[in-house]
């Protein structure tokens, strides 16, 4: 595993569409338990170099329960984005994840994570990769029907700021989905 994170590290595939330069940002061990595999950087990960360094980090944390030293612990949780490095900004915020990240380094890395137990699919992208042709008619739609991906995998909406208002139309995440993820969490970390 530590030879492969570096080279993930030292990886400048797509440097060309990378506006800030390559940063690839990734935590792992051969030991992690809990996978969390989330879009991209953002602008603050990217020069921090520290995953969900955010307040989409803070968030993710409190909806897991869980406090930043055993959320940084890579021996208990994974910290793997669909892309690596941060991939600028567009009309919208930040741009997807570069496309050509997931293809080239997750089969390696999955490989490296026989030990975890639960794998959670922050957003659209890490859902449509690895869920494919299992996920539903749109993100909200996964989401509600989460226990049907389980015990493998848990899909979460982003936990960005801005979804703040997605969350209010749709009481139901924080009623019937957070205990769930928080009970699984402490299940798979114990």
């Amino acid at each position: 595993m530590k030879t492969l994170l570096q080279e993930i590290r030292r990886c400048t595939v797509c440097i060309q569409h990378l506006p800030d330069g390559a940063r690839p940002i990734v935590a792992a061990s051969a030991k992690s338990r809990l996978v969390i595999i989330g879009q991209a950087p953002g602008k603050i990960v990217h020069t921090t170099g520290i995953p969900w360094n955010d307040k989409s980090g803070d968030n993710l944390r409190n909806w897991l329960g869980i406090d930043s030293t055993l959320f940084y612990d890579a021996d208990a949780v994974a910290l793997i984005p669909m892309g690596f490095c941060y991939p600028g900004t567009g009309k919208n915020g930040d741009l997807p994840p570069r496309p050509e990240c997931a293809p080239l380094w997750h089969p390696r890395l999955m490989d490296q994570l026989s030990k975890s137990r639960l794998i959670l699919l922050v957003g659209q992208y890490a859902q449509n990769h690895y869920l494919g042709n299992r996920v539903k008619s749109n993100l909200t739609e996964t989401v509600q029907h989460f226990r049907e991906y389980l015990p493998e995998y848990f899909p979460l909406p982003h936990p960005s700021p801005r979804n703040n208002i997605w969350q209010a139309r749709n009481e139901w995440f924080g009623k019937e989905v957070l205990p769930e993820l928080r009970k699984r969490v402490a299940a798979c970390i114990a």
